[in-house]
């Protein structure tokens, strides 16, 4: 009995892994295809918006990467002969709570590429939520910081305070750091990949 239900759980959450996989996969099929219609040459100097595009991308990349390396370590462990139920169970909830999390940061950016962002990364974990986004020199207006606000809590119900907007700029490594309903601070230089567990903050 406890075999068939350890195996209803299991099935149950890598359908939610393979959707959230789907919509990660659909998002950067659609970051491509709108490269590829620019018809930009290979050869071409590099601009700072470029840069800032590669910052989003790698940022992206580094995300689903630590996810898919957490996966597997929680797989592991879930799988192993050893595992107490407890630790299986306890394997089985964070894996379907990041299913969760991937299919809600792909929906927040597909929302906010919706409202005329220009790009955006969304990173979600059980400390909140981090959303990185191309500001011009001045910064974000408030207009625009409160239109991701509450984009991130119609999506998924936390409160402002867990809320962080990093504002990257230019080459995209100047970035400020605005939590919603605080003053916000200026960063210093970060580099354009983000750390393994989350998007790239300013100190």
């Amino acid at each position: 009995m406890k075999k068939a239900k350890r195996n209803i759980i299991i099935a149950t959450v890598l359908v939610f892994v393979c959707a959230a996989v789907y919509l990660n996969w659909s998002y950067n099929r659609a970051d491509e295809t709108d490269t590829a219609l620019t018809g930009e040459e290979d050869n071409q100097p590099v601009s700072a918006a470029d840069e800032t595009e590669d910052y989003f991308a790698q940022a992206r990349l580094t995300r689903q990467t630590s996810r898919d390396e957490a996966l597997s370590l929680l797989e592991t462990a879930a799988a192993s002969e050893s595992a107490s139920q407890e630790t299986i169970d306890g394997a089985m909830d964070a894996i379907a709570a990041m299913a969760t999390w991937s299919m809600q940061e792909t929906q927040i950016e597909n929302m906010l590429l919706a409202k005329n962002f220009e790009d955006c990364v969304v990173y979600i974990s059980s400390d909140g939520v981090t959303v990185a986004v191309p500001a011009p020199v001045e910064g974000l207006s408030a207009a625009s910081v409160a239109q991701i606000t509450e984009t991130i809590i119609d999506e998924t119900g936390c409160t402002a305070e867990d809320i962080r907007v990093i504002e990257v700029k230019g080459n995209g490594a100047d970035t400020n750091v605005t939590v919603p309903g605080e003053t916000s601070e200026t960063g210093a230089a970060v580099s354009a990949s983000p750390a393994p567990s989350a998007i790239p903050t300013a100190e």
